[in-house]
């Protein structure tokens, strides 16, 4: 089987976000592919930053890369209060948190479960 231009362009915005976010030295990088589930992205991708200013560093790492590679962030949400950033990147849905903010919605727990069960 060949890897479709999408493919590799999938497999290219999820390289680029995880290069991002370990650039910025984001901590505990959770992939998870949810293309099997969602409609809306092949990978949710959770990291978290020590503080507001770190989560806020991280997530413009993550859409400056985004930007350069020609494929600009659809959309980011919070980045007003900094505790958690999403950013869109159509193949990728990005989540920077702070450990608190993780701990307690525990996203990709929730994907996970859901993984483990599709």
């Amino acid at each position: 089987m060949t890897e479709t231009t999408t493919d590799l362009q999938v497999e290219a915005t999820k390289k680029m976000a995880l290069q991002a976010l370990e650039a910025l030295k984001a901590d505990n990088i959770v992939l998870l592919n949810v293309s099997g589930i969602a409609s809306f992205t092949d990978y949710m991708i959770f990291a978290s930053g020590n503080s507001r200013r770190h989560v806020g560093a991280i997530a413009d790492s993550v859409i400056a890369a985004a930007k350069s590679a020609g494929r600009p962030a659809q959309g980011v949400e919070g980045e007003e209060v900094g505790e958690w950033i999403l950013a869109d990147l159509g193949d990728a849905i990005v989540h920077i948190m702070l450990p608190e903010v993780r701990q307690y919605y525990e996203l990709e727990k929730l994907w996970g479960e859901e993984l483990a069960a599709g």
